[in-house]
């Protein structure tokens, strides 16, 4: 029975495995290919394209429905269907076989395709094949779910098509987004439903989403942009978000299993034993992205079983364990099945617990040498988490949901995650909520206002941190106030108080250091030393950041770290040594890398652009997309800055706008927006150090600076700070700066040692 693969259809996203079909089955040595993948990814319809590329190549082409012709349908029992591989007397591989009808006489090749060899008709697929391929002209093309087993297969898998990843690129302009295949081929299929439709910057976003739900799956795609003919996208995307089972409408004359999702997750289940089943089952309460410990080491071998079938599929490896996922539509098929089984509450209690002791043991971790590798697993495994904390809550678990918030501190920082953070922490510390302890409320609290703080806003942080000193009273841990008013500290400083930061801040570094809380104590030094620097005293701040950054390198703590490096970096650059804030910020960028850090890191990316800009004016477009980055990055943070911190970064805009031709501005700029965290921080670290001017004559040197300029060199060299050089010649202490800044830079120097060094070869 030869039959038809279809009408001609538009591949999409398929060019690379297009060439790769065709290229072997133009090879000799090839006699057969199993092109495999999960149900819905397109299989059947590259088959076609093939045979059409290179059909005229053959002798004879035969086409084959497997299902029809095995008859699967009386070959469901299990016993029969592994008899059927014995192909003597067999008769649905017998059935195959005069499908594909007698070998032409004669020379040149023959090429028989068995499309849809699944299930019941798999093992008479395998007989057929072996049977076909004793006639050495023939090349045999099969398409399955899982290869055929059959000597001298060769597979080709093909996996769902690219979707838009997530950040940046996913708000890109639509005429960029088409170039991604999955969103290419929705648009396509979008208009063949609807030919008024556009991808427009109002329904990308819903677009990307939907794509992204329905993973690429190519059947899928098609569905939903099918749908668009009763829905518009945001209103599609919010039927199926959480039961895509519920997208249907394929074309009558397709097949059954390509005419909805509930009815392609049935047929991609199909066949499985009763452990496989019950595995994928559980693991479907869990979000995409979770790891192999998820599913218990006695589970091994049916998680291998559903990786070879495409029901179970990896996305990615952390500290060596694969993570996986279990694609949608058989996600929602299995929950489904959860749900009638009455096993769904179970499954999602399991999954609560696993994550609450996941986020409790990675504790000691996050403050000592495992910190960076842990951070990193515990963003990968943050959607789970979230969901793990709904559970929770569900169940009114006051005592756990208050656990596993304050566990999540460090990681939720790192990721960017501040509103959500927030929300938990008051969701979870709720006056109507479960009863929790004095000593709980008062750590949710100051966790709140240091979410608050890293959302931009101190003077919410002070009154969060206020009250959990309020709460910390009754409960007398002297250690907890004692970090809490540390916290209160870097508040006040944010909050314009110096005065107040100052001495809060003495207060606890005296009582973390005569605790020993060594990380406490470093975070309240660098504190302290922020401000230090705000009330002009540099030795002092040097001394306590010496100290902090001395407590941060034994305790392997790359944030907090990172943190001080900063501060070292703005004071070396006060002192005009340009050289160490450098390499200050270089080593913080270094450590927020290797974190994952987002929150901290768009003002990290400013301050080195503004170095840069200062040290390096050839790498104006460096800085500009560096710029950008740090803007769009902290768009999603949602975090604000300081009103100066805001406008010195818009000068440098503008500054930069001003110098560069209007073209190179806006495409640096572009191409600053799309780069992700990672590729920010590499960027910055590729660009070059300062360097220094060549040596020029005394004269020269003098002679290229203004009057004024001469005055403020010769005070920089008698030993004057700035206040005092303000001071002396009346003027503000930031014009006395940017006097130094044009000194330096006229003269090739990079410290006000050497300014005074060149004033003294003036003599």
């Amino acid at each position: 029975m030869s039959v038809s693969l279809g009408p001609v259809t538009e591949l999409v996203g398929r060019e690379l495995e297009g060439a790769a079909l065709c290229e072997r089955l133009r090879d000799p040595a090839v006699r057969l290919v199993t092109l495999t993948g999960r149900a819905g990814v397109g299989k059947s319809v590259l088959a076609a394209e093939a045979v059409r590329e290179t059909g005229a190549e053959f002798a004879a082409v035969s086409l084959v429905d497997a299902l029809n012709a095995a008859d699967a349908a009386d070959a469901a029992d299990a016993a029969d269907a592994a008899d059927a591989v014995n192909v003597a007397g067999d008769g649905d591989a017998a059935a195959l076989l005069e499908a594909a009808g007698p070998l032409p006489d004669g020379t040149g090749r023959v090429l028989v395709v068995l499309d849809g060899c699944d299930h019941a008709a798999r093992p008479a697929a395998a007989g057929a094949a072996t049977a076909l391929l004793a006639d050495p002209r023939v090349v045999v093309l099969a398409t399955a779910l899982e290869p055929l087993g059959v000597y001298g297969e060769q597979l080709l898998p093909l996996a769902p098509l690219p979707v838009p990843a997530p950040g940046p690129r996913a708000a890109a302009d639509p005429e960029e987004l088409q170039e991604v295949p999955g969103v290419a081929l929705f648009v396509r299929r979008a208009r063949d439903a609807d030919p008024s439709f556009a991808l427009t910057l109002e329904n990308a976003g819903a677009v990307v989403e939907l794509c992204t739900l329905l993973g690429g799956l190519p059947l899928a795609v098609e569905l939903a942009a099918r749908r668009l003919r009763l829905f518009p996208p945001h209103l599609l995307l919010s039927r199926l978000r959480g039961r895509t089972t519920a997208l249907g409408g394929g074309p009558e004359r397709a097949p059954e299993r390509h005419r909805s999702l509930a009815a392609l997750a049935e047929w991609s289940c199909r066949g499985l034993d009763p452990a496989a089943t019950g595995v994928l089952r559980q693991l479907s309460v869990y979000e995409p992205g979770f790891c192999m410990p998820a599913a218990g080491v006695a589970a091994e071998d049916a998680v291998e079983a559903l990786l070879e079938r495409g029901v179970l599929s990896v996305v990615g490896v952390e500290r060596g364990e694969l993570r996986l996922a279990v694609p949608e539509p058989v996600r929602s098929y299995c929950r489904d099945g959860l749900v009638e089984s009455g096993g769904e509450a179970a499954a999602l209690d399991a999954h609560a617990e696993h994550y609450r002791l996941l986020v409790g043991s990675a504790q000691p971790a996050l403050a000592g040498t495992e910190q960076s590798s842990r951070l990193r697993e515990l963003a990968a495994e943050a959607d789970n988490v979230s969901a793990a904390l709904r559970r929770l809550r569900e169940r009114g678990d006051g005592e756990a949901v208050a656990a596993v918030v304050l566990g999540c501190r460090l990681p939720w920082l790192a990721q960017g995650r501040l509103r959500e953070g927030l929300e938990w922490c008051d969701a979870a510390a709720e006056p109507g909520g479960p009863a929790l302890t004095d000593a709980l409320r008062a750590r949710l609290a100051d966790m709140s206002g240091v979410f608050a703080l890293a959302l931009g806003d101190p003077q919410e942080a002070v009154r969060r941190h206020r009250r959990a000193l309020s709460l910390g009273k009754g409960v007398g841990d002297r250690r907890q106030n004692a970090l809490v008013s540390a916290h209160l500290g870097a508040a006040l400083l944010r909050a314009g108080d110096v005065p107040g930061a100052r001495a809060v801040l003495v207060t606890s570094l005296s009582a973390l250091e005569s605790m020993g809380v060594t990380r406490g104590a470093a975070a309240a030094a660098a504190s302290l030393a922020a401000v230090t620097r705000a009330d002009g005293d540099r030795r002092q701040a040097l001394e306590l950041l010496e100290r902090a950054e001395e407590a941060f390198r034994r305790i392997r703590d790359g944030r907090g770290l990172a943190g001080a490096l900063r501060i070292s970096a703005a004071l070396a650059l006060e002192g005009e040594e340009p050289e160490r804030a450098d390499r200050a910020l270089r080593e913080s960028l270094r450590l927020y890398g290797e974190i994952g850090e987002l929150s901290e890191l768009p003002g990290l990316l400013e301050e080195f652009a503004l170095l840069l800009l200062r040290t390096s004016p050839a790498q104006r477009p460096r800085c500009v997309r560096l710029l950008a980055s740090a803007d769009a990055l902290r768009g999603r943070t949602g975090a604000q800055v300081p009103d100066e911190w805001r406008s010195e970064a818009e000068r440098a805009r503008t500054e930069l706008s001003a110098r560069l031709d209007w073209t190179d501005f806006a495409v640096a700029w572009a191409e600053g927006v799309r780069m992700s965290a990672p590729t920010a921080v590499a960027e910055a670290l590729s660009a070059p150090g300062p360097s220094r001017r060549p040596v020029v004559s005394a004269a020269a040197e003098a002679q290229s600076l203004t009057p004024r300029q001469v005055q403020v060199a010769l005070l920089v060299a008698e030993g004057l700070t700035n206040r005092h050089i303000a001071a002396r010649l009346d003027i503000s202490e930031w014009t006395v700066v940017n006097h130094v800044r044009q000194v330096m830079r006229r003269l090739g120097c990079t410290s006000r040692v050497q300014v005074a060094g060149a004033v003294g070869r003036w003599a």
